[in-house]
């Protein structure tokens, strides 16, 4: 079986078995990291890297989507000229059943907690 054609614009991404606990907590300890897998947790599909306002420089914002994508978090593909991010959901809960609800629904009280 051949593989297909790699682009040299597709991003590399761990598999399954590369991922880490570790560097999962690792990359949603960040409260920026953390607000941009709230939002694609929310989203019905996936989202551009423009969709997201960040307080920080686009510098930045590349830096950190590059590390939740590198610790297995996020998954991103081009689609045209836009780089598209989603949440590794189905495969983070196969992996660490349990993690993502439990932080997501932290994360959650924390920001309501924070706003009042």
């Amino acid at each position: 079986m051949s593989s297909p054609a790699v682009s040299s614009r597709d991003l590399p991404h761990p598999a399954l078995d590369e991922i880490r606990l570790e560097g999962v907590l690792h990359a949603l300890s960040d409260p920026m990291r953390l607000r941009i897998v709230r939002e694609l947790a929310g989203a019905p599909g996936d989202l551009s890297c423009s969709h997201f306002d960040l307080p920080v420089t686009k510098s930045t914002t590349t830096h950190h989507f590059r590390v939740l994508r590198e610790s297995g978090v996020i998954r991103q593909v081009y689609r045209g000229t836009a780089k598209m991010n989603g949440l590794r959901r189905d495969e983070l809960d196969e992996l660490f059943p349990g993690l993502m609800g439990a932080l997501l629904a932290a994360a959650a009280r924390q920001a309501a907690r924070l706003d009042d």
